[in-house]
């Protein structure tokens, strides 16, 4: 069963959906616009090598883009499984790599740079850097990520990578760390030093996995996985890849951390 396995393993993948493929000839247009949009500048990071693209796709609340279809197909009937019925879709991430990602961009610390080459940037979405310090807080309490990629697949070519098992982890770590604090005070929890002692964990405990897959299909990872980008490789036969990813937002800590 598909949700047996997405509950296992902290994600699954779909096989090519039509539905899919009708919605990326009109999304994968838009969204190559995004990337070239001088709108869009601040995402162009990594030395050139990376678009990173947070909600720079011009979708509406149902996944379409002006003048295109709705996301539709398996997918997205498991992902309303998930959320527990229909919800409207956020504006969709457009992140693109390229041949040598990933260089040291201005501002990275050698640190931050050695985390993102060696570590592939891991992180668990929502769990942000604030300030000059970057102190960790919960501040986003996304659904699950779900990535349509919009190219053939490549396992060479910086796919996303997470660990599998991590989301139990991550939520058995914050159940801890929030204790019988209200939800609504989660967010002013500094958690930087639980998320650093977590996320050593999970190297240490969880198998890495590359997500590779192509032009049509989908897969989603849960929103607990520790999740990042692998460094592109020489043997990569593609000149860039490029995936869609949605992160509806809940609005809602409890669910964030409880929900399966």
């Amino acid at each position: 069963m598909i949700a047996d396995e997405f509950l296992e393993r902290g994600w699954t993948r779909f096989p090519v959906d039509p539905s899919v493929l009708d919605w990326l000839d009109a999304a994968e247009p838009a969204a190559r616009r995004s990337v070239s949009d001088p709108g869009n500048s601040q995402w162009h990071r990594c030395g050139g090598t990376w678009f990173a693209g947070v909600n720079a796709l011009d979708n509406d609340e149902a996944g379409a883009v002006p003048g295109g279809p709705p996301l539709r197909g398996e997918a997205v009937r498991f992902a309303e499984t998930l959320a527990g019925g229909p919800f409207a879709w956020d504006r969709a991430q457009v992140s693109v790599c390229w041949p040598g990602y990933p260089q040291q961009g201005g501002g990275e610390s050698d640190a931050a740079f050695a985390y993102r080459r060696d570590r592939d940037a891991a992180h668990v979405d929502g769990l942000l850097p604030v300030g000059p310090d970057r102190r960790r807080f919960l501040r986003e309490h996304h659904r699950f990520i779900l990535g349509l990629p919009a190219g053939p697949a490549d396992a060479a070519a910086s796919p996303l990578v997470l660990w599998e098992g991590s989301h139990r982890i991550v939520q058995e770590t914050f159940a801890g760390a929030f204790g019988d604090a209200p939800p609504a005070t989660w967010r002013d929890l500094d958690v930087t030093g639980v998320y650093h002692a977590l996320r050593r964990r999970i190297f240490a405990e969880c198998p890495r996995v590359a997500v590779t897959a192509g032009r049509g299909e989908a897969y989603i990872v849960h929103r607990l996985a520790l999740h990042g980008i692998a460094p592109w490789r020489e043997e990569a036969t593609v000149p860039e890849r490029m995936a869609i990813y949605f992160r509806p937002e809940s609005g809602d800590p409890a669910a964030w951390l409880n929900a399966p």
